[in-house]
């Protein structure tokens, strides 16, 4: 098995799922499984953690049956086995068993690096499950679920559906699914408004958003209710953080630019420009300094340096409005 194995073979003898993002990681596993059970209704599916895999358990595994059925075998977390399993697992590597699908989940990193490299140097088809830690990761994500099953979302759609769910995939997945087996035609911001309305008021976003437009009320009022809603004030501190951050990119940036080049050189979408045009009225170089000094103080009362966090938060919610409204001092 060494010339390397196309993508789309799901039968492939060995598929290496590499991330930690655990819905990518089942979603990967599933796909073996279904395309194997398509082949063979009767196959068998065995799925193991490293101490359940122990030397010479793979090799019983994998040893020909009498009536050459098929089989799948997954092997989560496979960076945590022991040297004597891993041995087992690279000279099977060499030679796979027929009607056998060998599965390997590895976290990637250096932790059982060895592996990693002889599954790919084998010609192991692999998929990869990146942890999605960026904002921008997760409106491609909610774009490619939306393209996936053929249907339209607008942008803005998109990112109101991750304004309001958050960073959990799972929840994102299964929102996407929601809107997609109720909703006929285009899905745009006002059908995620009327479903997720309540999530949407309570997201991190819509409190920085309220705060950078300079709008302290309304800003305080979404940030109870984001905190009686169980958002973490981590992830308010870093909306606020990120929108400032935007105010003083776009400010800086060259005037009469294109949207279009403005977001390959600022790595926003054009329509975040456009909002955060509409959003930098009124700021000064001296408020964004204010503002994000603001924010790193409540940062580090949220983390541990003070006793109060919401305190802290609402502290830097009323600096941040106060500071979108220092360019007309």
């Amino acid at each position: 098995m060494a010339r390397k194995t196309a993508p789309d073979d799901l039968l492939a003898p060995v598929t290496l799922a590499v991330g930690q993002e655990d819905l990518l990681l089942d979603r990967a596993v599933q796909e073996v499984v279904a395309a194997a059970r398509a082949a063979d209704a009767d196959t068998d599916v065995r799925d193991l953690t490293p101490d359940a895999l122990q030397p010479g358990t793979l090799a019983e595994l994998t040893s020909p049956s009498l009536f050459a059925e098929r089989k799948v075998v997954i092997v989560r977390n496979a960076q945590d086995l022991s040297a004597d399993t891993i041995k087992d697992v690279k000279s099977y590597l060499t030679a796979p068993a027929e009607e056998i699908t060998l599965v390997l989940l590895h976290a990637g990193g250096a932790k059982g690096k060895g592996l990693l490299d002889a599954a790919r140097k084998a010609g192991a088809r692999e998929v990869a499950c990146p942890k999605m830690t960026k904002p921008a990761d997760r409106l491609a994500f909610v774009r490619g679920e939306f393209r996936a099953v053929g249907r339209s979302a607008t942008p803005e759609a998109c990112q109101a559906l991750v304004d309001a769910i958050g960073s959990d995939l799972r929840e994102l997945a299964s929102a996407c699914s929601q809107l997609v087996a109720d909703i006929e035609g285009a899905i745009d911001a006002a059908v995620v408004a009327r479903y997720y309305t309540g999530r949407a008021e309570a997201s991190s976003f819509t409190v920085a958003d309220r705060a950078v437009e300079g709008r302290a009320a309304e800003a305080l009022e979404a940030l109870r209710w984001a905190m009686a809603t169980g958002v973490a004030p981590v992830l308010i501190t870093s909306a606020l953080a990120q929108g400032v951050r935007s105010i003083g990119k776009l400010a800086s940036a060259p005037r009469g630019a294109r949207p279009a080049d403005l977001a390959r050189e600022l790595g926003m979408p054009p329509w975040k420009i456009d909002r955060v045009r509409q959003q930098m009225r009124g700021w000064s170089a001296d408020g964004v300094a204010a503002a994000l000094r603001a924010v790193a103080e409540a940062d580090a009362g949220v983390k541990g340096g003070g006793d109060d966090p919401e305190y802290a938060l609402e502290r830097a919610v009323v600096a941040v409005a106060r500071a979108a409204r220092s360019g007309g001092r």
